[in-house]
């Protein structure tokens, strides 16, 4: 069992193509649920329907990592909502869903690749975290099926390829 902590959802770019700009202000936001669409991405966010078979649909990220990069920094304050990933989990190493088939709550997902931190993170964060969290920026996933997830505890189960 892992723990589902936080859902969260971005409407609009703040980061994503602004390079030699400053960041957008479009605020991220917590919901109770999100619904995954699959071969689409995560209904509301920014990357839904953004191209084909796009390995970014839905991004997860650790809980244990966010804490983590919060007493590094010393935020104890930030919220999650300004990594703008999508599902933010306890109790499993996302780097080894990298490549693997799962699913959570009945939906299907692929394990694409890291989410590799950028630039952006030294002012969503504190300056310095790209480099901490190098290795650890969460994951990236294509959703396979159709379904929705909310925050609890749920049963992590391993897939076999397709």
């Amino acid at each position: 069992m892992i723990t589902i902590e936080h859902l969260c959802l971005s409407p609009a770019h703040n980061f994503f193509g602004h390079h030699g700009g400053p960041a957008g202000d479009a605020t991220a936001v917590e919901v109770p649920e999100i619904e995954c669409v699959g071969g689409r991405g995560v209904r509301g966010d920014r990357f839904f329907d953004y191209k084909p078979d796009y390995k970014g649909q839905i991004t997860f990220f650790s809980m244990e990592v966010f804490e983590s990069l919060c007493a590094r920094f010393g935020v104890p304050e930030l919220p999650p909502t300004a990594v703008r990933r999508n599902v933010f989990t306890r109790g499993v190493d996302l780097n080894t869903l990298v490549g693997r088939e799962f699913a959570l709550q009945g939906v299907r997902f692929s394990g694409a690749e890291e989410c590799r931190p950028c630039y952006w993170m030294d002012q969503a964060v504190a300056p310095g975290a790209e480099v901490v969290m190098r290795g650890w920026g969460g994951l990236r996933a294509r959703i396979r099926g159709d379904g929705r997830l909310g925050v609890g505890p749920v049963e992590l189960v391993l897939l076999p390829a397709p």
